[in-house]
């Protein structure tokens, strides 16, 4: 018996592993892609529909969805899908207009385009606040993969030998392999990474939410067993406000979520996923095919840990972690899936948050490419780089944040403190959403001065930590007994801090608008050409020149046949019934039948671009009559 777990644990070892190897493969092929930073940061805007919108999708969400997010469906049912319903209406703005606007205003960087919109100061503030707080997220979502991974995998005999624990030898794996595959191909390499992890993703968690309703007797069974189990009432999408602590999962933290998220999904400052895209009109369709997967994996995503719940409550809770609940997904989906895929589900897992590190490392270089070193260059009075030397440049800072994250995310591994779920939600009311603010009310309204922007972080950021401080012990000696009590010295809700951060800080914008007189010509300006440049639909053939689909289908299509084949090898290994082979012969012709199809379509387009004269070859991705002069 012992040898027969040893081979099993072993095969899942190596379906990791090869998983791992893909990745890095995708790497080194779509490096040729990038001849300059354009490529190497916005897929020189020749991204497809499909390959922006899957990547879109996958930058959403990380394993935190079935780490924290399991955790509270665990906890509360059906409540957490809150949060992804605010995604899923966020996705759906950018289809339905805020896609071509973003892809319209051909910049590279987030900010630069602030920089167009509010000017240098402005731009210089939200290069570094987002930096850091990209490196930040970035950190917690690969803590969120350790914890999730480790609850599943006994990796002592590895991470004892190197002298680390089990959560910090997924981090640093994880963290060199995201590493690795970013670096070697940029932008290109971060897509297409995403979209097949998005083809494993999808059908893995279909299958796993299916095992779990054929577990306990469809949905109707589950419900039944949540109105048996008396967990009806705490399992409503909506709870009462004093159900959970502090209102939670209630109807005013339904709406402070959708709210949230919202505004901090429709920024200038989450507009660069979509620079890289081909025009106005694939832009949209990446929205909509976003918007279409969140809706359709938040029905999916937490079936598993309310039937863990209502199934294997007590063996969850039995957990050696802080925070048993969020090790509900990964023990129901151990006991279900057959040999060979347990190891498929945590290649999902690695797909969930690397698709979100790589994506903020390869956006975060293209920040001090782009925005902070030209500063340092313009004060030491040094010449431009070449694109050659901006090219190496960019995958030099690339590797340093990589290892930056690695370290955080270790660092946060030794620390005590509260789960996954809190943690995010608390960055996100502490620091995010006072920069998200501004930048999604300057798409709206024009007339304020170059300083609104940042008068409203300023002014956001000071409810924004006193909620955060609120409660704990300093503030309660220092408060204690005035007449600021109730404020100061008790623990502020999610719900509270939301309210409260966005009330103040679009008071700060709005009240700025009076100043708009005081504006000088050359700002007014500006602010013209910026809305101009927004509304301005974008000419491929023109800007761009030649697109690049057919390639994109046939090599990632290529990809994804070989992941597909891989995974259908599972199905000789010894130990499965039938139902287990089927299982596994799903999921890989899932991966590979949607290969396929990209291939043959790839194939087909360059057979008929081969028939053709070739489009025009010129690479100006801004009118020559923009009146902005910036470079794009």
């Amino acid at each position: 018996m012992p040898e027969t777990q040893d081979a099993a644990m072993w095969i899942e070892y190596a379906v990791i592993a090869g998983y791992l190897a893909f990745l890095i493969a995708i790497g080194v092929v779509f490096a040729r892609f990038n001849r300059d930073v354009s490529d190497y940061f916005r897929n020189g805007c020749r991204g497809t529909w499909w390959l922006v919108g899957s990547s879109a999708f996958m930058q959403m969400f990380s394993a935190w969805t079935f780490t924290g997010a399991a955790g509270a469906a665990f906890e509360s049912g059906w409540s957490v899908m809150m949060i992804f319903a605010a995604n899923v209406l966020a996705f759906f703005l950018v289809f339905l207009f805020l896609g071509p606007w973003y892809r319209q205003l051909r910049a590279i960087t987030a900010p630069e385009v602030i920089r167009m919109r509010f000017g240098p100061v402005t731009q210089q503030a939200y290069a570094w606040l987002q930096g850091a707080l990209g490196v930040l997220y970035a950190a917690v979502w690969l803590w969120g993969l350790a914890t999730f991974t480790a609850a599943v995998f006994d990796f002592t005999a590895l991470s004892s030998a190197l002298g680390w624990n089990e959560v910090q030898f997924v981090i640093v794996v994880t963290g060199l392999i995201v590493v690795v595959y970013s670096v070697a191909g940029g932008s290109w390499a971060v897509m297409a990474t995403d979209f097949v992890q998005s083809l494993i993703l999808i059908p893995l968690t279909l299958l796993v939410a299916f095992l779990c309703l054929r577990e306990i007797g469809g949905v109707g069974g589950m419900f039944d067993e949540i109105q048996r189990q008396g967990l009806s009432e705490r399992f409503q999408l909506i709870n009462s406000a004093d159900e959970f602590p502090l209102g939670k999962y209630g109807l005013a933290f339904a709406i402070a979520t959708i709210l949230y998220k919202t505004v901090a999904y429709s920024t200038l400052i989450t507009a660069q996923k979509y620079f890289g895209v081909k025009d106005g009109a694939e832009a949209r369709k990446a929205g909509l095919l976003a918007c279409l997967l969140m809706a359709g994996g938040m029905f999916v995503w937490f079936i598993p840990p309310v039937v863990a719940r209502l199934t294997m409550g007590d063996e969850v809770l039995a957990m050696d972690m802080s925070k048993p609940a969020e090790a509900s997904y990964a023990l129901i989906a151990v006991r279900l899936l057959p040999v060979g895929l347990t190891g498929l589900i945590v290649v999902a897992m690695l797909a969930a948050t690397m698709s979100s590190m790589d994506s903020g490392l390869n956006r975060n270089a293209g920040v001090f490419i782009r925005d902070i070193e030209p500063l340092f260059r313009k004060l030491l009075k040094l010449p431009e780089a070449t694109p050659r030397a901006n090219l190496l440049m960019s995958r030099i800072v690339s590797i340093v944040l990589g290892v930056i994250i690695i370290g955080l995310a270790l660092y946060f591994s030794g620390a005590d403190g509260e789960g996954v779920f809190e943690a995010m939600l608390n960055i996100g009311a502490l620091v995010a959403l006072p920069m998200a603010i501004p930048m999604f009310l300057a798409l709206f309204i024009r007339r304020v001065p170059g300083w609104a922007g940042l008068a409203s972080v300023a002014a956001a950021t000071v409810p924004s930590a006193i909620g955060f401080f609120a409660g704990k012990p300093l503030f309660q000696s220092w408060f204690a007994g005035g007449s600021l009590d109730p404020l100061l010295t008790e623990s502020w809700s999610y719900q509270r801090q939301v309210f409260i951060n966005v009330a103040v800080g679009v008071g700060a914008f709005v009240a700025t608008i009076p100043f708009w007189k005081t504006a000088g010509a050359r700002y007014r300006a500006h602010v013209d050409a910026f809305f101009t440049r927004m509304h301005t639909p974008v000419d491929f053939e023109k800007e761009v020149g030649q697109a690049n689909d057919g390639n994109q289908l046939r090599v990632i299509g290529v990809f994804a046949m070989l992941i597909g084949g891989f995974v259908g090898l599972l199905m000789v290994i010894p130990g499965n019934d039938l139902a287990g082979r089927l299982s596994i012969l799903f999921v890989a012709a899932s991966v590979a039948g949607v290969g396929a199809l990209l291939f043959f379509a790839g194939r087909r387009q360059l057979d008929v671009a081969r028939g053709e004269p070739a489009q025009g070859q010129q690479r100006n991705d801004v009118p020559a009559a923009t009146p902005i002069g910036e470079s794009s």
